[in-house]
């Protein structure tokens, strides 16, 4: 088994019209023993971006707090909040300086710029950037998130639309995956104004 199938979890991103969103599982496992059934792994970097760890969970909280520091830095020293695409090359750079001994995590980001266009990007364990114009999937649901994502996303859905194509995704693949599912969050960001507005939702799924 693959250290990072021990502890599950899975994470989806996918873009719409000005719109964006993210949604992750919030399963925490020991291989086939459930542990938690609250451990969400995407997590806020600003008002429109957001970042996604599934992977080995020690690792997950780890280079959470490693990108919660260095975002921080970046605000106090840059002024302004970071940017999704600059987000992306600084959790490829964090991830790839530990490349020799790497941190078991596959990240998700997404979020909107400035001028309010959506970015998603996902990377490997060692900082590998894969931009997408669709969706990006990680964790151990991924061959079932793609499955799903396949046939579900459009382009140019609204809000509301985004909100029901990445919940049917990723709550139809984590029920083909034993190291995935028990409920899920999904995060949807779209421009309100100058700023982004994020709405948070939790799903209910299998218990089982």
């Amino acid at each position: 088994m693959s250290i990072m199938e021990l502890n599950g979890g899975s994470c989806v991103a996918m873009v719409g019209k000005n719109c964006v969103a993210i949604a992750c599982d919030l399963r925490l496992g020991n291989q086939a023993l459930t542990v938690a059934t609250n451990f969400s792994k995407v997590f806020p970097v600003t008002p429109s971006t957001l970042v996604g760890l599934p992977g080995l969970a020690t690792d997950t909280m780890t280079v959470w707090e490693k990108l919660r520091f260095r975002t921080n830095m970046y605000e106090m020293k840059e002024n302004r909040k970071i940017s999704p695409q600059t987000l992306a090359h600084l959790v490829s750079s964090t991830l790839y300086e530990k490349r020799f001994g790497p941190y078991f995590v596959e990240p998700v980001i997404a979020g909107l710029d400035n001028s309010g266009v959506p970015f998603i990007a996902s990377t490997d364990l060692i900082g590998c950037i894969n931009f997408a114009k669709d969706f990006v999937v990680s964790g151990t649901a991924s061959e079932k998130l793609f499955g799903m994502a396949e046939s579900l996303w459009e382009p140019d859905l609204a809000p509301e639309e985004l909100f029901e194509t990445i919940s049917q995704t990723l709550l139809n693949a984590v029920d083909r995956d034993a190291f995935s599912g028990w409920g899920a969050i999904v995060w949807v960001v779209e421009m309100d104004g100058s700023e982004g507005k994020v709405t948070k939702r939790w799903l209910r799924g299998r218990m089982d």
